[in-house]
């Protein structure tokens, strides 16, 4: 007597599609309108490889165009706040708050920068915090590079995100 074959069933699993694509596969801005407001964190993170010597100039104050550390920390809370005007589809946000933090990593040797963004909306600040991220690490470079042009910026990326219906997320 054969045994009777088990069908299998296959788990329907939702597939994933790019929000920011309409039916027609035409660009649309993501209606947001329905969603609840909560409040919304994202963290992100990139570096500035340079030489000692560099990093020296740069921690010594005696940059040529001045305050490097100062005005890149501002550079990259101005480009949070304008993130829609940089990025197609973003929408305009009420920030609460953009904190933009740089350390000296000698073991690269470089500066790692960290931006923090918060706000109370229907939609999050990812794009935001990296933006903040990317505009200070291009500000560390550009009041630098007549010293060094071969400067590297790597390592941008979301390292943690809460808030909103797709839940929280941290980088590995």
């Amino acid at each position: 007597m054969k045994k009777a074959k088990k069908k299998k069933t296959a788990k329907k699993t939702k597939k994933p599609s790019l929000t920011h694509l309409g039916k027609d596969g035409a660009a649309r801005m993501v209606d947001v309108g329905g969603k609840q407001a909560t409040d919304r964190l994202a963290v992100a993170e990139g570096r500035v490889i340079m030489s000692n010597a560099t990093l020296e100039l740069v921690l010594s104050g005696n940059a040529k165009k001045g305050d490097v550390l100062g005005a890149a920390r501002i550079a990259g809370i101005m480009a949070a706040k304008r993130t829609h005007e940089l990025i197609p589809l973003c929408h305009p946000l009420a920030i609460t708050n953009t904190e933009v933090n740089i350390g000296v990593d000698p073991s690269i040797p470089g500066l790692s920068v960290r931006a923090t963004v918060k706000t109370t909306g229907q939609t999050g600040v990812e794009m935001e915090a990296l933006t903040a991220v990317s505009v200070a690490c291009l500000t560390i470079y550009d009041m630098v590079k007549a010293v060094e042009r071969g400067m590297q910026i790597e390592g941008i990326r979301l390292l943690q995100k809460s808030g909103g219906k797709s839940g929280d997320y941290r980088a590995r």
